[in-house]
């Protein structure tokens, strides 16, 4: 294997690493259509793969726009014992979710589909941008 090539696989590697390392740890709910009009867009529509972000995420709507990648953990009540599918959503914050704590997202019923049983309800989650 030549060095170009090891040097791009270690970098590549040490990205990811740091990508982890500055997850936030969290819990993620749901809400269901009409996901318009938004905080950050009004009426226009930014499909489905979207969250609102609590208010520290939020931060005044500087975070509109941004996209983050969240992944289920483990579950938060008895309900459904290990709701995680294993995969990860990328999503786009479009929405305050002022009903939300620190570290709490709400995600769209489609993206929380991606990542978890809806019958969940409420999920353990990291996120990061």
């Amino acid at each position: 294997m030549g060095s170009m090539t090891r040097a791009f696989i270690l970098i590549s590697i040490v990205a990811c690493l740091v990508a982890v390392a500055n997850a936030t740890d969290g819990q993620a709910t749901f809400y269901t259509p009409p996901y318009t009009p938004s905080a950050c867009f009004g009426d226009q529509d930014y499909g489905d793969m979207i969250l609102a972000a609590n208010s520290e995420l939020y931060n005044g709507g500087a975070a509109c726009g941004t996209t983050y990648s969240v992944t289920c953990t483990g579950g938060t009540n008895d309900g459904v014992s290990q709701p995680c599918t294993g995969s990860s959503v990328d999503v786009t914050i479009v929405d305050l979710c002022p009903g939300c704590g620190p570290n709490q997202i709400d995600l769209s019923q489609e993206a929380f589909a991606v990542i978890a049983n809806p019958d969940a309800g409420r999920i353990n989650v990291e996120y990061y941008q």
